[in-house]
């Protein structure tokens, strides 16, 4: 089986999260995409709503999708969420699958200051995806492949979609554009302290959840 690994805070989940694990499941021929909202992530602290209010708008959001599944897996982990942890915990529960994780290319440059990244990489295929305002020839200053910056540069021009490189550890690297949906997580909370509608930006279940529970309101 072929299990894509979407991990994220999800600080909320929103359209442009489904959207991207759709389209990847899609053109990377995946069984199942695992959305795995983080734990207690060590590198982002401001703002984030704790992990079980997170976790809940994630289940509610992938409900209606037979391809989609919630994990709880950094949910029930000690401490603080490391990605190479969680990539060790999927591949003994699930032997014989082939994991296959998906970062946005801001999120691949900045694996050198992940933990143990050199680890990483021997465990799991990567699908590195387009994001707003990052551009994928960047990606030739990676330190774990070589890639010819040429089909890099196609891709920024949106005349190559998909493209599939060799990590250093033999591992697939599957580079993707994806439709540019440009919401985040950062403006549906601005919005709500703010008071303003987040309708249509996230799925309507999620928003009854934050309102439900008061997320992301000031806290004066």
């Amino acid at each position: 089986m072929k299990i894509g690994i979407f991990g994220g805070t999800f600080n909320p989940i929103h359209y442009g999260h489904l959207r991207v694990a759709e389209e990847v499941r899609d053109k990377v021929n995946l069984d199942k995409i695992l959305f795995v909202p983080a734990g207690n992530p060590p590198l982002k602290t401001e703002d984030i709503a704790d992990t079980k209010y997170r976790y809940e708008m994630a289940k509610l959001a992938v409900a209606d999708n037979r391809s989609f599944e919630l994990s709880d897996m950094e949910r029930r982990l000690t401490g603080k969420s490391y990605t190479v942890n969680t990539i060790e915990e999927f591949r003994s529960a699930h032997p014989g699958s082939e994991f296959f994780l998906i970062l946005g290319i801001d999120a691949f440059l900045d694996m050198p200051n992940w933990w143990h990244p050199d680890v990483l990489i021997t465990l799991t295929n990567f699908i590195v995806i387009s994001r707003p305002g990052v551009r994928f020839a960047d990606i030739e200053k990676s330190p774990y492949l070589n890639v010819e910056g040429v089909t890099l540069r196609e891709m920024d021009n949106a005349t190559t979609e998909k493209y599939i490189s060799k990590l250093k550890s033999d591992r697939d690297a599957i580079f993707l554009t994806l439709t540019q949906i440009d919401i985040s997580s950062t403006e549906i909370r601005s919005l709500i302290k703010q008071n303003k509608s987040i309708k249509y930006l996230l799925p309507p279940e999620v928003q009854s959840y934050i309102i439900m529970n008061g997320l992301y309101k000031n806290k004066s």
